[in-house]
């Protein structure tokens, strides 16, 4: 069983990453092709094995930087992964 990452954790680190893709590499991650388990395994691991996480991420880079739909998406995610399923960044 794996410890939870914090959530003020998890939302910086998704914003932190978001921002270093679409300025370095001109990429986003979409957020909806990694698993909340998988993504939080691979992060709660990756200070002793990043491939995890990098393998996870890289396999979610699309070229869509621009796209309000993939950022509503992505907070949208990032809510789920700390257990708030009531509301869709959509409807509100």
């Amino acid at each position: 069983m794996h410890t939870p990452l914090d959530k003020d954790t998890v939302e910086r680190l998704r914003i932190w990453l978001d921002l270093i893709f679409k300025n370095e590499l001109h990429q986003v991650v979409d957020w909806n092709k990694i698993d909340k388990e998988d993504y939080l395994l691979a992060m709660e691991r990756s200070p002793i094995k990043d491939i995890e996480i990098k393998h996870l991420l890289q396999n979610a880079l699309v070229d869509e930087i621009n796209s309000r739909e993939i950022f509503m998406k992505g907070i949208n995610i990032s809510y789920y992964y700390e257990g708030y399923t009531e509301y869709d960044i959509e409807d509100l």
